[in-house]
């Protein structure tokens, strides 16, 4: 059950309008890394634990709180789409600065959303359930999110740094320094995790059913051979099951695969033109 407390988590007002920012805004809002997938990504991940303890307790605790980040985002959205001039637009435009303004502007705030936020990115995709993962497996999961909170802090700080306005930095910092947090808490969810079980996901498969020969096996499909000077090509795994190697000039393992002729109703090339297919002299 959630109660919804009208006093935001934190502030969130600009000095100023601003219809082009609030456009770009919206990427941390409703993009692909933004608040709206955190929230349910952690929320589905929590509902999904089969039992309590710590574990659902950390993403029900994070998920609530990304959903007060919603909240925080759609407010200033609306407050920098405040005083917006968006009726006689030639008029207007005849400031160069309000011209630039309402030139990068999303329309659809002004005709779609009535000067509010919307559940979609900075170019106008509507966010999607496809954004979130939520496997049921914790440290799959917690990989997951470090890799968001990573994704959406370095956007925020882009924000951060396109903005000279000092409400919407103050705000951004906030946000930033929980994404902060946040990935913190995941590593050291993820650490737990790993020291519980191992670091291949997932743990619970038998690791005699694998192909062993090369499971700690780098292949070198570039130029060169720079990649055999990191850790992932020398020394013991990071699982602990075995040693890394190395081949700098793999083989194929398999003879050249031939597939039988579709069936006729399928109407694919003939067989009999397949075996010659070099471009007959007429054609050049």
């Amino acid at each position: 059950m959630f109660y919804h407390i009208k006093e935001l988590q934190y502030h969130a007002k600009p000095e100023r309008p601003d219809p082009l920012f609030a456009k770009q805004l919206q990427e941390v809002l409703g993009g692909q890394f933004g608040e709206i997938s955190v929230a349910l990504q952690y929320l589905f991940q929590g509902w999904s634990v089969r039992g309590n303890g710590k574990y659902k307790d950390l993403l029900m605790d994070t998920g609530t709180e990304e959903l007060a980040h919603i909240e925080m985002l759609a407010t200033m959205i609306a407050r920098l789409l405040e005083g917006a001039p968006v009726g006689d637009l030639e008029i207007a435009a005849k400031d160069p600065i309000i011209g630039a303004i309402l030139g990068g502007m999303n329309p659809q705030h002004a005709i779609v959303s009535g000067l509010g936020a919307m559940p979609a990115d900075s170019v106008g995709n509507r966010w999607t359930a496809d954004y979130i993962i939520a496997s049921g497996n914790l440290l799959a999961d917690f990989r997951a999110n470090l890799n968001a909170e990573s994704q959406g802090r370095l956007q925020a700080v882009r924000l951060y740094e396109a903005t000279t306005d000092r409400g919407v930095k103050d705000m951004l910092a906030w946000l930033i320094a929980r994404d902060t947090m946040h990935q913190n808490q995941w590593i050291a969810a993820i650490k737990e995790l790993e020291a519980k079980e191992n670091v291949v996901v997932p743990s619970t498969f038998p690791r005699e059913l694998e192909k062993r020969e090369v499971s700690h096996v780098l292949f070198n499909f570039s130029r060169g051979n720079e990649s055999a000077t990191g850790r992932w090509a020398n020394g013991p795994s990071m699982d602990g099951e075995g040693q890394f190697q190395y081949v700098e000039h793999p083989q194929p393992l398999a003879p050249k695969p031939v597939l039988k002729p579709a069936p006729p109703y399928i109407h694919d090339t003939l067989p009999s033109v397949l075996k010659n297919d070099a471009i007959p002299p007429s054609l050049y």
